[in-house]
C-alpha cells in the first residue's frame, strides 16, 4: 500500500471519530440551585388600587408557580359566605370571588405560604394583595404568632380576626371583620385595618362560619389593640455596575403591634347527655357520659325480684375520675342471672339553651349474646353430664415489671373486684443468701383511685430480691371465686440505678407572683408527657429524685389557683389559660448522677423555648419541596432579620416576612414574654 493511501486512511479514521465525538449525548451540568421564591411582577387591579368593581383578581409572578392546600391557606378579606374559585396556570395565579362586592371596602388577599415555585419548591411567604372598592384604602395591620397554651406549638393554620363592635356577643353572632392565617411558624398578619380599637381573636374555625363555636380552639387578647404606624430609617446596600456598593438609609414605615402573643385552649366544653350504655357481660354494666360529672346518676331497677331497688346498692361500682365512665359489678345472683334488665336511668343532661337539667330514661340492658351463649352451655353440659363443671379462677396479675423501683410500690390487679383477702394466706419473703426470710410490716392496700389495683406498702432494700405469693384460698371476688396459687418475683432497683433533676428558678421575683400563685414544673419524657410533676419550694428550687437515666425536658406552669394541675381558660369570664414556659434544652441524665441547672423562664424567648427536638409542629424549610426536603434543625427559627425582604413601603405585598427581632425580644416590663401573652390580672 503506498503511503498516500495510509494518510487517506488515517485522515477518513480522525474525521470519523470527531463526528462521533460531536454526536455522543452527554448530561449537561446544571447550574446553581435556585433558592430564591417567585417574585410578584404584577397584578390586575394592581396592589392599592382603589375605586375596584372587578371581581377577579389576577397575579402574574417572574417564574412558573404552585400552589399548595391554596382552599385552607388562601384567606380573604372581609371573609367570604361562598368560596372563592382559585386557579394557577403557568406564571399566572387567579381568584375569582362569588359573592358580591361590599362598597368602600378594603379588601385583602393573603396567600400566607401557599404559593411556591415550580421546581424547587421555594416558598413565596407571607404574599398578600389589597385594593379598594372605594376611593381610599386603609392600611394599618397587626402582626404576632400564635401558640397553642399548653405545650407552646406553633399554631399552624388557625384564623386570627379583629372585630371593631366590642360587644361581648360579637364572638360568638358576628363574623370576624379582618381576618388572616397564621403560617407554619405560627406568625400572623391582620392587614389593611381602620383606625381604632379591636378585640382581637384567633379560633381553628371547624365549620368555616368565621365566627367562634364553644367547642373550638381559642386565643384572645386580654386587652383591645389600637394598630397605629411610625416611621423608621432602613439601611439599603447599593451594588454598582462595575462591582462597587454603597450603603443608603431610607424612610420606611413600621406597622405596631408588630409582637403580639397569643396562646390558644379548648375549653373542653363537653355537653353532658348519656352516650352510651352496655350489659358488657353477666356481670357488669357499663354507662358512658358525654362530659364529667361530680355525681353519679341515680339508677333503679324496674324489673325481676329487685325492681325497685337501686343499682349502686346491688353493685361494687368502679369509676374514672371525673365520673364520665362508671362500671356497676352486679354483686347480686339473681341480677347476674338476669339476662334482661330493665333500669329508670335519672342524669344530668345539656339542653339546648346549654342548661343542665335531669333527664330520665328507661333503659334496656341485654347481654351480648346470651342467647347463643346459653345453647353452647346446654350443648356442653349435654355432651359432659358425667363430668363435673370446670372451676372458674379468678385472674390476678402483677403490674410491676421484674425490675421494680425503689420508690414505687408493687401493684396488682385482680380482673373482677374483691370480696376478701385473707391476710395469713399472702406472703412477701426476701432473699437473704439461699434462704427465703418474711418481710414484716407489708401491707397489701386498695388502691384509693382504682377499685380493682391493690398496692404492696413496704419499704424496699434497694437491691434486694423479693417474692410475693398468695395461696388459691388466700383471694377471692365478689363472685366467690378464689385465685389459683400465685406467685411473683422481683429485684428492687438500686440508687446508683436513678439519677436527680434540680432545677434553680432565678426569676421568680420578676414574675410579679401573689401569695396565692405558684410555680409548678413537669418533667418530661421524649414524647412531651409529664413524668413527674413538682411545686418549687420557696427557695425557688425543685428537686426531682429516683429519675431514670434517659433524655428529659422540662416545662413549668403558673399555677394561679394553687391546685398543683395546669388550667385551661375561659371565654366567659375572660380567663387566659395559666402561663406555661419551657426549659430550651434537653436534659441527658446518666446513672448515679446529680444534674443542676439554674432556669430563667423568661430569659428565652417564647418562640424559642421549645426544644426542637420534641416540638411537632416543626416548620419546613423555606427553600424546599415536600420531595428534598430536610429536618428542620432548629438552631436559628427565623434566621438572621437580613433573610427576608420586607414589605413594600406603598401596599402590603412583598416576597417575605414582616417579622424582625421584636418578636423574639423579651418584655422590658419584666414580666416575660411581651405582647398579649403576659397580660395577665394575675
Amino acid at each position: 500500500m503506498k503511503a498516500a493511501d495510509w494518510m487517506r486512511i488515517t485522515l477518513i479514521g480522525a474525521l470519523a471519530l470527531i463526528v462521533a465525538a460531536c454526536a455522543s449525548i452527554g448530561r449537561p451540568e446544571g447550574g446553581p440551585r435556585d433558592h430564591t421564591p417567585p417574585e410578584f411582577v404584577r397584578s390586575n387591579p394592581s396592589p392599592g388600587s382603589v375605586n375596584v368593581h372587578r371581581s377577579k383578581v389576577e397575579i402574574l409572578f417572574d417564574e412558573n408557580i404552585k400552589l399548595e392546600d391554596i382552599a385552607n391557606k388562601l384567606v380573604i378579606s372581609p371573609a367570604q359566605k361562598q368560596t372563592p374559585a382559585v386557579s394557577s396556570n403557568g406564571r399566572r395565579i387567579s381568584v375569582e370571588l362569588r359573592d358580591s362586592l361590599q362598597d368602600s371596602t378594603t379588601y385583602t388577599f393573603d396567600f400566607s405560604d401557599a404559593i411556591r415555585d415550580l421546581n424547587e419548591g421555594n416558598i413565596l411567604d407571607g404574599f398578600a394583595l389589597d385594593f379598594s372598592t372605594g376611593p381610599t384604602i386603609d392600611t394599618l395591620r397587626i402582626s404576632g404568632m400564635v401558640f397553642e397554651a399548653r405545650n407552646l406549638e406553633p399554631a399552624q393554620g388557625m384564623v386570627v380576626g379583629v372585630y371593631s363592635n366590642l360587644s361581648d356577643t360579637s364572638l360568638t353572632h358576628l363574623p370576624l371583620e379582618r381576618v388572616a392565617k397564621t403560617n407554619q411558624y405560627g406568625q400572623f398578619t391582620i392587614r389593611n385595618l381602620k383606625p381604632g380599637k379591636y378585640h382581637l381573636f384567633a379560633i381553628d374555625d371547624r365549620n368555616r362560619d368565621w365566627h367562634w363555636d364553644r367547642s373550638e380552639n381559642i386565643a384572645f387578647s386580654s386587652v383591645t389593640v389600637s394598630p397605629s404606624v411610625e416611621p423608621t430609617e432602613v439601611t439599603d446596600t447599593l451594588l454598582a455596575s462595575d462591582g462597587s456598593d454603597s450603603i443608603v438609609v431610607r424612610t420606611a414605615y413600621r406597622y405596631l403591634p408588630d409582637d403580639l402573643l397569643l396562646t390558644w385552649f379548648n375549653e373542653n366544653y363537653k355537653p353532658q347527655y348519656l352516650r352510651d350504655y352496655e350489659r358488657t357481660d353477666n356481670r357488669r354494666a357499663t354507662f358512658k357520659f358525654g362530659a364529667t360529672s361530680d355525681s353519679l346518676p341515680d339508677i333503679t331497677v324496674i324489673n325481676g325480684p329487685k325492681a325497685g331497688r337501686k343499682l349502686a346498692d346491688l353493685s361494687v361500682i368502679e369509676t374514672r375520675e371525673g365520673l364520665d365512665s362508671i362500671v356497676y359489678w352486679l354483686r347480686d345472683t339473681v341480677l347476674v342471672n338476669q339476662d334482661s334488665l330493665l333500669v329508670e336511668a335519672r342524669y344530668l343532661r345539656t339542653d339546648t339553651l346549654e342548661r343542665l337539667s335531669m333527664e330520665t330514661d328507661t333503659l334496656k340492658l341485654f347481654v351480648k349474646g346470651a342467647g347463643r351463649k346459653k345453647k353452647n352451655q346446654e350443648k356442653k353440659k349435654e355432651k359432659s353430664d358425667t363430668l363435673p363443671p370446670p372451676v372458674k379462677l379468678l385472674e390476678f396479675k402483677a403490674l410491676s415489671p421484674g425490675q421494680q423501683d425503689l420508690n414505687l410500690p408493687a401493684s396488682f390487679e385482680a380482673a373482677e373486684p374483691l370480696e376478701f383477702i385473707d391476710s395469713a394466706g399472702w406472703r412477701l419473703e426476701m432473699a437473704v443468701d439461699t434462704l427465703w426470710e418474711p418481710v414484716k410490716g407489708a401491707r397489701l392496700m386498695q388502691d384509693s383511685m382504682m377499685v380493682r389495683r391493690y398496692n404492696l406498702d413496704v419499704k424496699w432494700e434497694p437491691g434486694a430480691r423479693y417474692r410475693f405469693t398468695a395461696d388459691s384460698l388466700a383471694i377471692r371476688n365478689i363472685y366467690g371465686e378464689w385465685i389459683k396459687d400465685f406467685r411473683h418475683e422481683f429485684t428492687v432497683k438500686l440508687p446508683e440505678d436513678y439519677g436527680n433533676i434540680i432545677f434553680g428558678i432565678t426569676d421568680i421575683d420578676a414574675l410579679g407572683l401573689p401569695d396565692s400563685a405558684n410555680v409548678v414544673v413537669e418533667l418530661l419524657n421524649r414524647n412531651d408527657q409529664p413524668i413527674q410533676t413538682k411545686p418549687v419550694d420557696a427557695s425557688g428550687e425543685v428537686v426531682f429524685t429516683f429519675v431514670t437515666p434517659d433524655t428529659y425536658y422540662a416545662r413549668a406552669f403558673i399555677d394561679r389557683n394553687h391546685n398543683g394541675i395546669w388550667d385551661t381558660g375561659n371565654m366567659a369570664d375572660s380567663i387566659q389559660p395559666e402561663d406555661v414556659y419551657y426549659y430550651p434544652k434537653k436534659i441527658n441524665l446518666r446513672k448515679n448522677w446529680d444534674i443542676d441547672q439554674e432556669w430563667s423562664l423568661t430569659e428565652t424567648p417564647v418562640d424559642l423555648q421549645k426544644p426542637n427536638e420534641i416540638k411537632k409542629n416543626k416548620p419546613k424549610n423555606r427553600g424546599r419541596d415536600d420531595t428534598g426536603s430536610q429536618e428542620y434543625d432548629g438552631e436559628d427559627e427565623y434566621g438572621d432579620e437580613s433573610d427576608y425582604d420586607t414589605f413594600n413601603d406603598q401596599g402590603s405585598w412583598g416576597n417575605g416576612s414582616q417579622y424582625n427581632n421584636a418578636t423574639r425580644r423579651n418584655n422590658s416590663s419584666g414580666r416575660g414574654r411581651g405582647g398579649v401573652r403576659n397580660a395577665r390580672n394575675y
